[in-house]
C-alpha cells in the first residue's frame, strides 16, 4: 500500500514521523507492508523548489493509495501573494485529489477531560463527528478578489453551492450517522443566506432516504453556543465549508487541545489525512508537539482509504490506553496529572500499546 507522506512545515515533520511509526507497528503485527514516500509541500516546498505544491508532489499524491499530511504554514511567506503562500499548496492539493467531504471527530477522552475549559460534567462523554463540505462555498466561489486601490479598494468573495454539491455531502453525513447514533444536525444560516436556504431544502430532501436517521437543523450561531453548553446533544454535525472550518476548531475545546483533532478528506480518488492543528512554528523542533491528532489521522486513513476498520479501531484504542496510563504532552497536561512525555515518547508508547490491544483482542476471541 503506497502512502505519500507530506511532512510540511513547523511541527508537521515531528508529528508525521510518529504517525508513520504507529502505522509501521500495526503493519508489522498484521503482516502487510506500507511503502512510504516523502514529498515537499507548503513553506518547505517554497524554500526548496519555489512552489508550495511542486508537480512531483502532486503526481506522487495522485499515484498513491492515500496521503498523510503533517502541517502547512510558514510565517516568513505571509507577505507573498495569496496564490504563492504555503496554504495555497494545500488548497490546490485538496482540489486536485477531489475530496469534498472533510471528517473531523471531536471526542472527550475521560483521562484528559479536566484539561478542557468546559466543565467535566458538561463535556465528558461528548463524541461528535463534524462533516464539512470542502470544495465549495466562500473558499472556492467565483468571482473573488480585490478592486480599486488605497482608500477606495474593495474586496469580494462569493459563496456558491449547487444542489449536487449539497446532496453528495449530505449522503456522507447520513451514512456516517447510521454507523453511530443515527442523528444528523445540519448547520446553516437559512434565515439570511440563499445558499443556506438551498442547503436546508436539499438536506431535508436527502433525509427522506434515511428514515432511520433523525435530522435537525440549527443556525450556525446557535450551534456554536450548543457546542460549548451541551456538546453531548450532537452526533454527526453537517455543514458547509466556512462554518465547518470555524466550528471544528471550536470543538477542540471539547478534547482539550487542537493537537487531539484528526481529520480525513474523502470522496475523491485519493484520501487526504491530516491533524487539524497548524504548523505551530513557535514550538517546532522542541519535541513537545502533540502527535495524537496525527496518529488518529493515520487510523482514519486505515478506515476510509484502506478498509482496515479493525486496525483503525486498534490504534484508536491504543491512544486511549496511553492517555489512561497518564502520559501527556504539555498542551494536555494541565489539571490532569500524569507524566509529561515528548513527541517521540508518545509515538513509541502508542506503538507499544497497539501490540497490547491486538494481543488482548486475540486472547479474548480465543477464549
Amino acid at each position: 500500500m503506497r502512502i505519500t507522506v507530506l511532512p510540511g512545515d513547523g511541527i508537521g515533520p515531528e508529528v508525521t514521523e510518529q504517525a508513520v511509526r504507529v502505522l509501521q507497528a500495526i503493519a508489522s503485527i498484521q503482516g502487510y507492508r506500507f511503502e512510504f514516500e516523502e514529498h515537499l509541500i507548503g513553506g518547505t516546498a517554497i524554500r526548496l523548489s519555489g512552489s508550495p505544491l511542486p508537480r512531483t508532489t502532486l503526481d506522487a499524491c495522485l499515484a498513491s493509495d492515500a496521503v498523510l499530511l503533517g502541517a502547512v504554514g510558514a510565517p516568513e511567506y505571509d507577505q507573498l501573494p495569496a496564490h504563492q503562500r504555503p496554504e495555497a499548496g494545500l488548497l490546490l492539493l485538496r482540489r486536485a485529489l477531489g475530496g469534498y467531504a472533510n471528517l473531523r471527530p471531536a471526542v472527550s477522552y475521560p483521562a484528559i477531560a479536566a484539561c478542557s475549559p468546559i466543565r467535566t460534567e458538561i463535556g465528558s462523554g461528548a463524541d461528535i463527528l463534524i462533516i464539512r463540505e470542502l470544495l465549495g462555498g466562500l473558499y472556492f466561489g467565483e468571482p473573488r478578489g480585490f478592486s480599486g486601490s488605497n482608500e477606495s479598494m474593495s474586496a469580494v468573495n462569493t459563496m456558491r453551492y449547487s444542489v449536487e454539491e449539497v446532496e453528495r455531502i449530505a449522503k456522507v453525513a447520513f451514512e456516517a450517522a447510521r454507523g453511530r447514533r443515527n442523528k444528523v444536525t445540519s448547520v446553516d444560516k437559512a434565515n439570511v443566506l440563499e445558499t443556506s436556504q438551498l442547503w436546508r431544502q436539499t438536506v431535508t430532501r436527502v433525509a427522506q432516504d434515511y428514515p432511520d436517521v433523525t435530522l435537525e437543523h440549527l443556525y450556525v450561531d446557535a450551534c456554536a453556543m450548543h457546542l460549548i453548553s451541551n456538546p453531548r446533544r450532537f452526533d454527526v454535525l453537517l455543514t458547509e465549508n466556512l462554518f465547518g472550518d470555524i466550528l471544528s476548531d471550536e470543538a477542540a475545546v471539547i478534547t482539550g487541545s487542537l493537537g487531539m483533532l484528526a481529520s480525513a478528506t474523502i470522496g475523491g480518488d485519493v484520501g487526504l489525512y491530516e491533524p487539524v492543528h497548524g504548523s505551530a512554528p513557535d514550538i517546532a523542533g522542541q519535541g513537545i508537539a502533540n502527535p495524537f491528532g496525527a496518529i488518529a489521522s493515520a487510523a482514519m486513513m486505515l478506515r476510509y482509504s484502506l478498509e482496515l476498520d479493525q486496525d483503525a479501531a486498534d490504534i484508536e484504542q491504543a491512544i486511549e490506553y496511553v492517555l489512561e496510563a497518564g502520559y501527556r504532552t504539555p498542551d494536555i497536561a494541565a489539571g490532569t496529572g500524569g507524566y509529561v512525555a515528548n513527541t517521540a515518547e508518545i509515538g513509541e508508547l502508542v506503538s507499544e500499546a497497539v501490540t497490547e490491544v491486538v494481543d488482548m483482542r486475540h486472547a479474548y476471541h480465543a477464549v
